[in-house]
């Protein structure tokens, strides 16, 4: 189980903090749900480990996750910017994300050629993020974090500005996801993929 617990944060500036309380088993959906500026992207960073809060805590499976670097927390985040290395081909941005130094087994570049099959981008793996669409290039990034494994995805708004066709796909790949046991926290705007993704909401 993820439980976020009182986690208060406030930036300088700031007249109010915010104060996280939440839990989420594995398998399931948690869809983070506010007004633009009402922390759901600071959620997100404070749970990767890219910002500090002032208190409370992060557990995963009973362990606090607070003093671990961000590359060593359970998560594996998906943004609305994709964060693809523009200069690295499809295959090789996949590829850093199942492993740093590119040290892939037979095993990895097969699921990277299927997995670029399950999300329609067959015989894209050379091309560079530049040749691609903007639903194509979320098609990479989500395919990225989906093949590092890790046990819980943090989605900032993935699906935003995408095509009918491409949010519908990606929508059942993190159906299919769920499936398998991976915990999601999702912030979206997006009504339509709450009432499809998430267990249960979380309003800021």
């Amino acid at each position: 189980m993820l439980e976020v617990r009182n986690l208060v944060f406030s930036y300088p500036d700031q007249e109010s903090p915010w104060n996280f309380h939440f839990t989420v088993e594995p398998g399931q959906c948690i869809a983070i749900h506010g007004a633009s500026g009402s922390g759901k992207s600071t959620l997100m960073n404070l749970l990767a480990g890219f910002l500090e809060p002032q208190s409370g805590d992060i557990l995963w499976q009973d362990e606090s996750l607070r003093q671990q670097a961000p590359w060593q927390r359970p998560f594996t985040s998906v943004f609305q910017e994709h964060n693809l290395f523009e200069h690295l081909n499809v295959e090789t941005n996949i590829g850093l994300g199942i492993h740093p130094g590119l040290k892939l087994t037979p095993e990895n570049q097969q699921a990277i050629e299927q997995g670029l099959d399950s999300v329609g981008l067959e015989g894209f793996g050379k091309r560079l993020p530049g040749d691609l669409s903007g639903g194509q290039r979320q098609r990479v990034a989500l395919l990225r974090a989906l093949l590092r494994k890790k046990p819980i995805l943090l989605l900032d708004e993935p699906l935003t500005g995408l095509d009918s066709e491409a949010r519908d796909l990606l929508r059942q790949l993190l159906l299919d996801e769920k499936a398998r046991g991976t915990l999601i926290v999702l912030a979206s705007h997006d009504k339509e993929d709450r009432q499809l993704l998430a267990d249960s909401v979380h309003r800021l």
